[in-house]
């Protein structure tokens, strides 16, 4: 069974309110005739209702960047996976290296996090990916595996439900891509480990998300690859034509 393609855009805390809606309307307008592929924005929560009115009842989902953990209490300023479904969100994402290296996050917080996610009936996409001091060390296929640990193989039992998103982290923003081959090497690993983590019949069915600096100049050479199934978009999913001409790649 032939895996389908998903590209999500990470908003991460950019845009407005009013941004938000228009770039929104302007990937539902552009991906009215995409078929094949799956598609999914992620915006900041505050315009997560605002853009989830957009979406709703299009083929694009509408995603969360984070979670907390636990469903409800005194939890200041955190957001709850069952607020996050309230307003319609089907994916969210874990682990991504700015929450890891600019927050602080620590791998239980993360594993944690990615429990709930998936627990409560989302789609997880689950963020993997290595510094450059630890590519140079030749680090990268354990960075990668530790970070899959993280996952609950016991609870996890749906492969339709979770994402891994390779991202190497010196490619981040910096312009700077993985080569096709690079990212190939990295998400035949990563498929190759979740068959001995789960089985083989689960991790030829889990898509394995390409982000780090994709655009549509390289998302074409990058989505040929066998094993990457998709992109998690930053900077290039912040203008809806960019971000459409990706979606169109991965066809």
């Amino acid at each position: 069974m032939a895996r389908v393609k998903f590209v999500a855009g990470n908003w991460k805390m950019n845009t407005n309110k009013a941004q938000a809606v228009e770039l929104a309307k302007g990937v539902v307008d552009g991906a009215k005739s995409i078929t094949g592929v799956e598609i999914g924005v992620a915006a900041p929560f505050v315009y997560l209702d605002a853009v989830g009115q957009v979406v709703n009842g299009t083929n694009v989902l509408l995603g969360a960047q984070d979670a907390y953990f636990e469903n409800n209490g005194a939890f200041t300023g955190e957001i709850s996976v069952a607020m996050l479904k309230d307003l319609g969100v089907k994916f969210c994402l874990t682990g991504h290296s700015e929450r890891r290296h600019v927050i602080g996050e620590t791998p239980e917080l993360v594993g944690k996090k990615a429990a709930a996610i998936y627990g409560n009936g989302l789609i997880l996409v689950h963020c993997v990916g290595e510094k450059l001091e630890e590519r140079d060390a030749n680090k990268t296929l354990d960075v990668v595996k530790a970070q899959i640990d993280e996952l609950d193989n016991k609870l996890i039992d749906d492969p339709a439900r979770l994402v891994i998103a390779y991202e190497p982290v010196w490619a981040i923003g910096t312009g700077r891509t993985a080569t096709d081959e690079q990212a190939q090497e990295v998400h035949a690993f990563i498929r190759e480990y979740l068959g001995k983590k789960w089985n083989t019949q689960f991790a030829e069915q889990v898509r394995i998300q390409y982000g780090g600096s994709m655009k549509p100049e390289n998302a074409r050479g990058l989505m040929s690859q066998k094993d990457v199934d998709g992109g998690l978009i930053g900077g290039a999913a912040l203008k809806a034509d960019s971000f459409l001409k990706i979606v169109e790649a991965g066809k």
